[in-house]
């Protein structure tokens, strides 16, 4: 049974940092495109971050510079450190992966439709 779990969520000023992790079960990480969105309240969920099998990054312009993606294939797990977070930062975030079990070489950003299995998210709040 494939589950993705989030964790490492919290409340933080702006300026501070945070490091979300996802614990992938059921399926190799190393074998999937992975990614990180988020929803804004009253907004559409958005891509934030994706990472392909090939081990290509990609990042939203909101974030670029500030936000790290990554994964660690032995713990089977993904992560995202954010630092100088801003107050539009706020979201619940959720760690996702595609469906197919071969390893995908899909370049940029992915869209959300790309992306088959869903952690429940953790939510992050910036304050100032």
């Amino acid at each position: 049974q494939v589950q993705l779990v989030e964790s490492g969520g919290g409340s933080v000023q702006e300026g501070g940092s945070l490091r979300l992790s996802c614990a992938a079960s059921g399926f190799t990480v190393n074998y999937r495109c992975m990614g990180w969105f988020r929803q804004a309240p009253g907004k559409e969920r958005e891509g934030v971050a994706t990472i392909n099998s090939g081990h290509m990054i990609s990042y939203a312009d909101p974030v670029k510079g500030r936000f790290t993606i990554s994964q660690d294939n032995a713990k089977n797990a993904l992560y995202l450190q954010m630092n100088n977070l801003k107050l539009d930062d706020t979201a619940m975030y959720y760690c996702a992966a595609t469906r197919s079990p071969l390893p995908c070489y899909a370049l940029g950003l992915l869209p959300d439709s790309a992306m088959g299995y869903w952690g429940k998210g953790t939510l992050v709040t910036i304050s100032s």
